[in-house]
Formats: structure tokens, sequence, C-alpha cells
């Protein structure tokens, strides 16, 4: 029997084919669980839902009423919510003093606005089915704990979503609802493709990791599989499945660049 037999998730944040919330679906749908992704776009959508057995809807997290009908809907339509996971985010790389206000409002509206409405519209939801309880799961980052230059609007709002579960963790325990935050790093997935191909990238950042290789897809789902079953009495916490990443720190933008500049050489001298 699967670790989620019987219980009912919705992923938010699953319509890029290959992403974190895809693989998420998917082994959430192997351990049993009937799964509704969410997101933008509807063909996406459809497909994966069409393939795992389960449901799809269609939702922005910046929009208030959006992220409420989702969680009503994904009651309506499997008869609870037993976890929910928002796997959104958008990694605006800008110097602090080059953001402009339309990136600011931007990143509030997804980083901050959106995981209050993410968190309150399922809150509501779980405490209100009978028996209450579930788990809540929204996705930061290893920056937040590791810094990376340039990415101060990122990090900061991925960390008030941080202090955000946190709360949402002591105020609602009571009710059995859990709520953590799990953090990636540097993360081969469709958002990354472009960094993954650049000569050098890969090379600054692998010595970073204690345990030898970057995270994957893979393990941040199974991160999120442990949370949502019954074998998890933990919460409020920030899990870091990024291979120990935050003991040695992101490398820095003069690092990055030396390692670009020394892997660009060593092809045109090849």
């Amino acid at each position: 029997m699967g670790q989620l037999e019987g219980k009912t998730a919705v992923i938010l944040g699953a319509a890029t084919k290959g992403n974190i919330a895809q693989v998420t679906a998917r082994l959430f749908a192997q351990e049993g669980a009937t799964v509704m992704v969410a997101g933008r776009h509807e063909d996406v959508l459809a497909e994966l839902a069409e393939e795992i057995g389960g449901h799809y809807a269609l939702c922005d997290i910046s929009s208030h009423e959006q992220v409420h009908a989702l969680a009503d809907k994904a009651k309506a339509d499997m008869g609870r919510v037993d976890a929910a996971i928002n796997t959104t985010g958008w990694g605006l790389l800008a110097g602090f003093l080059e953001i402009t206000q339309d990136e600011l409002d931007r990143i509030t509206d997804l980083q901050f606005k959106g995981v209050h409405h993410f968190l309150q519209a399922f809150v509501r939801v779980m405490s209100e089915q009978d028996p209450t309880g579930g788990s809540l799961i929204s996705l930061s980052s290893a920056t937040t704990k590791a810094l990376l230059n340039n990415h101060a609007a990122y990090i900061a709002s991925k960390r008030a979503g941080e202090a955000m579960i946190e709360c949402i963790a002591n105020d609602y325990g009571h009710l059995g609802i859990k709520a953590n935050t799990v953090s990636p790093a540097f993360t081969h997935s469709p958002m990354t493709e472009g960094a993954f191909a650049t000569p050098g990238i890969v090379d600054a950042f692998l010595p970073r990791y204690p345990l030898g290789r970057l995270n994957t897809s893979e393990d941040v789902a199974h991160a999120c599989l442990w949370l949502c079953s019954d074998n998890a009495f933990v919460t409020g916490q920030n899990i870091q499945p990024n291979g120990g990443v935050t003991l040695r720190g992101n490398p820095q933008a003069i690092d990055i660049q030396a390692s670009v500049e020394a892997a660009m050489a060593k092809l045109e001298g090849s």
C-alpha cells in the first residue's frame, strides 16, 4: 500500500512540463493519492491529470478569488483536502538598485500575497472538513539560508512565506493542520535549463554540496511525500532536501563569473 493511499492532494504550479510540481504529482499518485494539479495553462494540466488519473484546475496564485475557488473546487471534486502544496515562484535576479517597481509588485504578488492567499484558502477548507486537519507545504529556497548576490527581492519574499508557514503551524496545529516549508537549491528543471547549459555554472555550485551532487526534483518530491504522510510528526519546519548546501553557502557572483570564464577558456583552447 502506498504512503498516501486514500488521501487527496492539491499541487499548485504544475503547468510546466517536467517541473518540480509535475514530478511531485506523479509521485503522489504512485503512492496512492488522488491529485488535483493546478496552474495557468489548461492543456498541460489536462494532460497530466489524465496521465495520473486525477483532476485539474486553472489558478493564478496572485488572485485571491482564484485561489479560494481552487480550494473549494478541490473539496467539491475530491471530498476533502489532505495535502496542499504551493510550488510557484519567480527566480528574479536583479541588482538591488536596479529592481523596478513593476518587478517588486510582481514578486510581492506572487511570493508574498500569493502565499497568503494559498494558506488562507486551504487552512479554511482544512479547518471546516470533518475530520479537520491536513498538510500544507510551500516551496521556498535554500537561498534564504545560503545567500546569492542580486537576489534580494526573491529571498526577502521567500523568507516572508517561511514566516507565514510558521504562524500557520503555531495557530492551527490544534486542528491537526501541519504546515512546513521545503527548500530546494539549484535544481535542474525547465526554469533552469539555460543556467545548466552554460559552461562553468554547475562547476561553481557543485563543491558547495557536502553530499557531492546537486539536488533533483525527485529529492524535493520525496521530502514533500514524507511531510504529507502520517509518518511525519513535523510542523513549522523548513526542510532542506538540498544535499547540505546551507552548510557551505552558495557561490557568490565573483565565484560564478570566474568558473564560467575558466570553462569558456578551456573550451576555446580545446
